[in-house]
């Protein structure tokens, strides 16, 4: 009950923050409309949004799967980078570097009041920057592998714990879900 509560309020969130349909508006706008641009503009950002749900719904999947360090599958357990690595290769098919503080340096970084559902956010939980990873699911929750004894789950980075060892957020680039969305 408290998973289908959490996970139908997370997908209105998500809803909440998607980008609305684009309507020319500049000369730019304008033009990419008279060249029937907008509607495949329209689509790639849908693909995109669609497989940033598909994300979400699979890393919510992942939810009580034991913490293991070194842990990469859902079989034997996850650390936290195992977890995102493995959401997002089975998800989008990316395949994301094995270690947390990797991770941080393949991704772009970004301002916390940018942070959309699927980005990455990193903490300093073993007095080194980048040492915790998890993926950021909207209205301030993210979702994560924690510590050895316990299990995947949705934590609120405003908890005073998380919020003191917050190292910032990175987005996996454009270029990079690209590439996995042109092999679809």
């Amino acid at each position: 009950m408290r998973f289908s509560i959490l996970f139908s309020g997370l997908l209105l969130s998500y809803a909440a923050h998607a980008a609305p349909a684009l309507e020319p508006q500049d000369d730019l706008q304008k033009l990419l409309a008279d060249k029937g641009l907008m509607s495949h503009i329209e689509h790639v950002r849908q693909a995109v949004a669609g497989r940033t749900s598909d994300l979400m719904i699979h890393a919510l999947g992942f939810i009580g799967v034991p913490y293991r360090r070194g842990g990469n599958s859902a079989d034997t357990g996850f650390d936290c980078s195992g977890f995102v690595r493995a959401t997002y290769n089975q998800t989008i098919g990316l395949l994301l570097p094995r270690r947390a503080e990797e991770q941080a340096a393949a991704t772009q970084p970004i301002a916390r009041a940018d942070m959309k559902p699927g980005d990455l956010v990193f903490f300093n939980t073993m007095r080194r920057a980048f040492s915790h990873v998890g993926i950021y699911m909207g209205d301030g929750k993210f979702i994560h592998s924690p510590k050895p004894g316990a299990q995947v789950r949705v934590e609120d980075l405003g908890g005073s714990y998380w919020q003191r060892r917050f190292n910032g957020a990175r987005r996996v680039e454009a270029a990079q879900r690209d590439t996995s969305l042109a092999g679809e």
